[in-house]
């Protein structure tokens, strides 16, 4: 009996280490609840966030969109204020050609915004005397294009001659005219290098006064009132016997510049 007993007791001592290592594990739900519901709260701020981001974006994307539409506004007014400007500079320069155009002085172009000084024949015009009998009647003929009113013909005969003729004495002079060409279309930019050809690369022209009066008249209907200024004050500055001197002071009084 004491044996069996203890045979019990020496089974149990071995079982019950074993029951107590085999006991089932009990999950603290509540703890999970409180975890889900932490997640949940972080989760609600973050999608305000990105609610709140959107809304900044709608609100920069139509702000975005009303500046456009002003600069569009602004750019148009200016283009609009350009426009008149140049069309009263033209006004003026005809006026004043029309009041310095001397009798028999060609104005065969002036209706058109192009000068009203006159083409000197070989008498008046160093440079035509000098001039060989080929590229002068070449010359001849694309001026007279000009007093034809020809302007189109003109031009193109004028790029030939300079073309052509690239050491004639009168190339300064086929520039010149093709600036006032490219002028009286409205094409401001050729007629300035043109200008600007007949002023840097022929110095001793007798066409200088006269280009750099007509330049300072391109710089004004581009906006430019600086560089206006300056080029017909230095049509007056240096060349101040000279008709072009007289209608580059005329046009700064009446200008404003």
């Amino acid at each position: 009996m004491k044996h069996s007993l203890k045979g019990l007791c020496g089974a149990g001592a071995l079982v019950l280490p074993l029951s107590v290592w085999a006991a089932p594990v009990v999950e603290d739900l509540s703890a999970n609840q409180q975890n889900n519901l932490y997640q949940q709260t972080q989760a609600r701020p973050e999608a305000s966030g990105n609610l709140l981001l959107f809304n900044q974006l709608q609100d920069n994307q139509r702000q975005i969109k009303e500046l456009r539409g002003q600069i569009e506004e602004l750019r148009y007014q200016l283009e609009q204020q350009k426009t008149l400007a140049q069309e009263r500079y033209l006004e003026l320069e005809q006026r004043i050609n029309g009041l310095a155009a001397a009798p028999g002085a060609d104005n065969a172009a002036q209706g058109d915004g192009a000068a009203s000084s006159a083409e000197p024949g070989d008498d008046g015009d160093p440079a035509a005397m000098a001039a060989g009998q080929e590229d002068r009647q070449a010359y001849r003929a694309a001026f007279q294009k000009v007093q034809d009113r020809d302007f189109d013909a003109a031009l193109t005969a004028f790029e030939t001659f300079v073309k052509n003729y690239p050491d004639s004495p009168l190339r300064a002079n086929g520039y010149y005219w093709l600036g006032e060409l490219y002028s009286a279309r409205s094409e401001l930019e050729p007629a300035a290098q043109a200008f600007t050809t007949v002023i840097e690369d022929y110095p001793q022209s007798n066409k200088l006064p006269d280009a750099l009066y007509k330049l300072g008249l391109l710089k004004a209907r581009q906006g430019q009132p600086d560089a206006s200024k300056q080029l017909l004050n230095r049509v007056q500055q240096e060349y101040p016997d000279s008709n072009a001197a007289s209608m580059a002071g005329d046009f700064l009084n009446q200008s404003g510049l």
